[in-house]
């Protein structure tokens, strides 16, 4: 159980260990601050792809552009693509997300320039040569209020770089056209463009913005024969970067408890300690086992009348107790049955025979009368001797059964 105990103590210790070292193998750069009992490491990833979500103010921009549009229309074949290009003007204010995602609502507009069948919508009165006098050049102004999802590709695809020179987005996006001049026309329009954004310094861009639009047939007022007229137009300008401009690294703060873990470690010292003096005692113990104690039963005296060799009850009771203990005890044990007789009474010849007479009385009751194995028991007599116990002849006239 102390085992067990101590393996999860040690778990438990280098997990927390573990937690406490892993950012600084995870990250290039830290930093660390020591406040009383608690260390805070801040870790910056070095992963170019990840960065620290900004705030909502933050990478806010303003765009102003401005270059030539060509509109595709009912009429193209009867003009020329120069006769249709004509100058527009982009403003846009935005805000990039993350490196790779963004929003812009633009304005675009100025004026478009087609041509018109017999003159009734918005013609400038010039005739266009080589169609007779039903052809009519046709100019109008115009607004367009879109939104875009633009789609960073370097920062996408190559990760995020401050310092990067030039960036490529894709972006699409909806909004609403109308003409200012009678006949008034609008609807929703549908862009979708490629926009090349060129480092200037921390806060201005230059771009080129090439882009591609497409809007109801009827808005340039007159119903053709395809459903929608389109617009392709290249716009160059600047873009300015709000403060707070561009991302920081990602960063992890790990905050670690120095006292607890120093309390840990001394537990596990502790622990580490007690193992070792435990794995010792192990060793030491397999190395000098200790000897089997082996169980036999206490010595036995059974006391007789004098001149006499037949057990009393008493005896016979008290050899009863000493048949139990044998059979509880070592098996293999040999007991000792010697009997004695008083040599201050009787021949030698007499003690010799009584003495022996008593040890098989004290045997035959073992055997016979309680099941004591034969094997565990031998047959000694010492004929007659002195006093053995308390200067008392009595106390001779005995026999006495011992574990050799």
């Amino acid at each position: 159980m102390l085992k067990n105990n101590f393996k999860l103590l040690k778990k438990t210790i280098f997990a927390a260990l573990a937690l406490a070292a892993a950012g600084p193998a995870l990250a290039q750069s830290e930093q660390t601050i020591q406040n009383g009992d608690f260390t805070e490491t801040v870790e910056y990833s070095n992963d170019k792809y990840k960065v620290e979500t900004n705030h909502f103010w933050d990478n806010w921009f303003l765009s102003v552009g401005a270059g030539p549009q060509v509109m595709f229309g009912d009429h193209d074949k009867q003009i020329g693509l120069g006769k249709r290009i004509s100058p527009a003007l982009d403003i846009a204010v935005g805000k990039w997300f993350t490196p790779g995602i963004g929003v812009r609502l633009m304005y675009n507009g100025l004026s478009l320039k087609g041509a018109t069948r017999w003159g009734e919508a918005h013609s400038t009165g010039e005739q266009v040569p080589g169609w007779g006098s039903g052809m009519y050049y046709s100019k109008f102004k115009y607004y367009n209020l879109r939104a875009d999802v633009l789609f960073n590709l370097s920062n996408l695809f190559c990760g995020y770089k401050e310092n990067r020179i030039w960036n490529s987005s894709f972006y699409g996006g909806v909004g609403y056209m109308r003409t200012w001049e009678a006949p008034t026309a609008g609807d929703v329009t549908m862009s979708a463009g490629w926009l090349n954004s060129f480092r200037l310094c921390d806060a201005f861009d230059a771009f080129i913005d090439l882009r591609a639009s497409m809007v109801d047939d009827a808005i340039d007022g007159e119903i053709g024969g395809a459903k929608f007229d389109g617009l392709l137009s290249a716009s160059v300008g600047l873009t300015y970067k709000f403060k707070r401009r561009g991302w920081d690294k990602s960063k992890t703060v790990v905050r670690t408890n120095v006292g607890e873990i120093n309390a840990l470690r001394d537990q596990l010292n502790r622990a580490n300690d007690e193992n070792a003096r435990l794995r010792n005692a192990i060793d030491e113990s397999n190395r000098n086992p200790k000897q089997e104690v082996k169980k036999t039963a206490a010595s036995n005296l059974v006391i007789f009348r004098i001149g006499r060799a037949d057990l009393s009850k008493e005896a016979r009771a008290n050899l009863g107790l000493l048949a139990e203990a044998i059979k509880a005890s070592d098996p293999n044990a040999v007991y000792t049955i010697t009997g004695y007789a008083d040599a201050g009474t009787g021949s030698k010849k007499t003690n010799e025979r009584l003495s022996k007479k008593r040890a098989e009385a004290v045997y035959d009751c073992l055997v016979n009368e309680y099941g004591v194995s034969e094997s565990q028991l031998k047959i000694d007599y010492k004929g007659g001797v002195d006093n053995m116990f308390y200067d008392d002849p009595r106390l001779s006239r005995a026999v006495i059964t011992r574990a050799n």
